[in-house]
């Protein structure tokens, strides 16, 4: 009975984010209320306060939840000693674009993100978290960068933490772009060139490999 009782608890959870996700996405986060999600859920408001603090936990749990898988593809430490191997840290961000251009609820949850949210009062922790992964990222490209500087015969007159910065830039508006056009271009090749192109330009040597269909 308990094990029932649990999985129709995580049942609930579920079903609370499902439609927090598709509300987010037609109504904007802000005109979205936390009444709107649980009518949309098919439960109460107080289911919501049982799994969630408000909405911003809410929003919070479901970014987790869609972008949880992404941290094998895209988080690989650079090796601690010696040069890192440039060519498979492009491959796993190509594979990071590839996914999201390819799971549709993926995308949808980073366009919420990206274009259905305002940093009000409210989504204060919403903001705190966005600002953690942002500063995340930054450090790790800033510490594969400083590795292939010291590796590179030539390498380009830019701090490591300037070229991490471009980098970060590169990446988040080449996706920022697609998910207000997807039809515009193709993200993974776009993706696979652009990083590519930029990385050749500070000196960094790459091998490349097939291209997987």
């Amino acid at each position: 009975m308990a094990r029932r009782t649990k999985a129709e608890a995580q049942a609930t959870r579920h079903a609370l984010i499902d439609a927090a996700e598709q509300l987010f996405d037609t109504r904007g986060v802000s005109r979205t209320s936390l009444n709107d999600i649980a009518v949309g859920a098919g439960t109460t408001r107080g289911a919501i306060y049982w799994h969630f603090k408000d909405k911003a936990d809410l929003f919070n749990a479901m970014m987790e939840r869609a972008t949880a898988h992404l941290d094998d593809m895209a988080q690989q430490t650079p090796h601690a000693e010696g040069a890192p191997d440039m060519q498979g840290y492009v491959d796993g961000m190509v594979q990071v674009l590839r996914r999201i251009a390819d799971d549709d609820a993926l995308s949808r949850v980073l366009r919420i993100a990206t274009y259905r949210i305002e940093y009000v009062e409210e989504l204060g922790a919403v903001q705190a978290r966005h600002l953690q992964v942002h500063r995340q990222w930054l450090a790790h490209n800033r510490l594969a960068l400083e590795r292939a500087f010291a590796a590179s015969p030539h390498p380009a007159q830019v701090p490591p933490d300037m070229a991490a910065l471009g980098l970060q830039v590169l990446i988040e508006g080449l996706l920022h772009s697609w998910l207000l056009d997807p039809g515009a271009f193709d993200l993974v090749q776009a993706g696979r060139s652009t990083i590519t192109t930029y990385l050749c330009g500070l000196g960094i040597e790459l091998t490349p490999r097939p291209v997987p269909d």
